[in-house]
């Protein structure tokens, strides 16, 4: 069976059933511009039958046990390890790029590892007369919505960590890139239990009645600003629980005592992963002016040596996503050039169908311009140089962003210093870019709320309860 038949017979999970309804809507391939697939679109009627299983299954879920679940994530992890290679080749027919669907890769290892996750208790006090201590209970039935630019990971880890809590999960994917998460549904069908996942598709619509349904607790969604707004703002009138990890506008940092050849090769992978589709990329370049010059001529180099890759081809850089994030990023492009920037490389589409933007670095850009003010989401790196360190500083955290920057110095102990200045949820000193499910992931300001990962991202799924345990009924007696 062909990757294009194979997806044709996709649906939802729904209370352990695999659901293909007649309303379907269209998949596009980044890299050609055409349709490549039908999907499935959940009826509101799908949704309610999969929010009533998931509200039904949870109380016995939670009460088989950490153990138990911890095995059944372990179980996903390793049918997803098996699957892999289908998973890959379904996303990178929706994503345009083998290299973009590389992602999918990390999910089973962040699976694994809340799969070997105990969760906390905190104990406050034990002393002859009581205990207190702090234990994590599930919220209820989790809806989890994930982004586009890398749906497996992302979704993974909110489905793990949900479920290790104890709580059921209703997931839903980006519509641009749906397959590979229903395919999901299919590979762990015998896995979980009926009704503690359930994964359905669909557009913008479907998730606004995710996020209001009478059922849902809590919000975990990854996305955009504006829509991660606009969630809060629906889930407020019923005070659901919120985890929003929403975009980025990171900055970099170069001072002049760095090796120029070494940082100019970290630091261009860093900005231009999978196309500079990631929220924890490079979208902001300060240099020192002693090195602006020869940092620029490293990072020309290396975005001329891209080449574009298809889905179906080798190459080194990808097309963008969606279309209207290829428009967007030529609309930032166009407004810089207009207002005085530079593109040094780049800047126009090659020869190509789909939506290709080759590597691009630009000089003379400055604040005021949206590409260095807004998140570009693409491949294209605004370069800046500086003198003064602390101009810099405040320049990387004059944004209303705050997910991530970093410093990049031979210092280490200046590299630390300055990295703590930095108004960001992670800061890194010779790094960027790098997630792992034991480090905490997230925001400040209006990069988002909570945090994703670590012992911080599990408490997001759970309802912490402070428990006074007296050890003696003589205390109830002299009461």
């Amino acid at each position: 069976m062909g990757i294009i038949d194979e997806v044709s017979t996709l649906g939802h999970l729904v209370d352990g059933r695999i659901v293909r309804n007649d309303a379907l809507f269209q998949i596009v391939s980044p890299s050609s511009g055409e349709i490549v697939a039908m999907c499935p679109h959940a009826t509101v009627e799908l949704l309610d039958e999969a929010m009533t299983a998931a509200k039904r299954a949870q109380p016995q879920w939670y009460a088989f046990g950490q153990a138990a679940r911890q095995k059944v994530i372990g179980q996903m992890s390793n049918a997803l390890v098996a699957h892999l290679d289908e998973i890959v080749a379904i996303s990178a027919l929706e994503k345009g790029a083998v290299g973009a669907a590389a992602e999918a890769y990390a999910a089973p290892v962040f699976m694994a590892h809340l799969a070997t996750t105990d969760i906390h208790v905190d104990v406050l006090e034990d002393t002859p007369e009581r205990t207190v201590t702090v234990v994590r209970k599930p919220v209820g039935v989790v809806a989890a919505i994930s982004p586009w630019n890398a749906p497996i990971l992302i979704m993974c880890e909110k489905i793990a960590s949900a479920l290790l809590v104890g709580n059921t999960v209703v997931a839903k994917p980006s519509p641009f890139t749906p397959l590979a998460t229903l395919a999901l549904g299919r590979i762990w069908q015998d896995i979980v239990p009926p009704g503690v996942l359930n994964i359905v598709a669909g557009g913008n619509d479907l998730g606004a009645q995710m996020v209001t349904h009478r059922v849902t607790r809590m919000i975990s969604f990854t996305g955009s600003v504006a829509a991660g707004r606009q969630i809060a703002a629906a889930a407020a009138p019923s005070l659901k629980n919120l985890v929003l990890e929403l975009g980025g506008n990171d900055a970099a940092i170069v001072l002049p005592d760095v090796d120029v050849e070494t940082v100019a090769e970290a630091v261009f992978n860093a900005a231009f992963l999978m196309s500079g589709q990631v929220c924890a990329a490079i979208k902001r370049l300060y240099v020192h002016a002693s090195i602006y010059h020869d940092m620029i001529d490293a990072l020309v180099r290396r975005a001329d040596a891209a080449v574009p890759a298809p889905e179906t081809s080798g190459g080194t850089f990808g097309p963008l996503t969606t279309r209207p994030q290829y428009d967007r990023v030529r609309m930032l492009l166009a407004d810089a050039l207009s207002q005085g920037a530079r593109a040094v490389t780049g800047g126009a589409q090659p020869a190509s169908r789909g939506y290709f933007i080759a590597p691009t670095i630009l000089t003379d850009v400055r604040a005021g311009m949206k590409v260095v003010d807004e998140e570009q989401f693409g491949p294209v790196l605004p370069v800046m140089s500086f003198r003064d360190i602390d101009e810099a500083i405040e320049a990387a955290n004059a944004t209303e962003y705050g997910l991530c920057g970093s410093i990049w110095t031979a210092d280490i102990e200046t590299g630390a210093a300055l990295a703590a200045r930095l108004d960001c949820g992670t800061a890194w000193v010779n790094n960027h870019a790098e997630v792992a499910p034991h480090v905490p992931f997230g925001g400040t300001k209006s990069s988002g709320i909570g945090r994703n990962c670590g012992t911080p991202g599990i408490d997001g799924y759970a309802e912490l309860q402070t428990r006074y345990v007296y050890k003696s009924a003589d205390r109830v007696n002299a009461q």
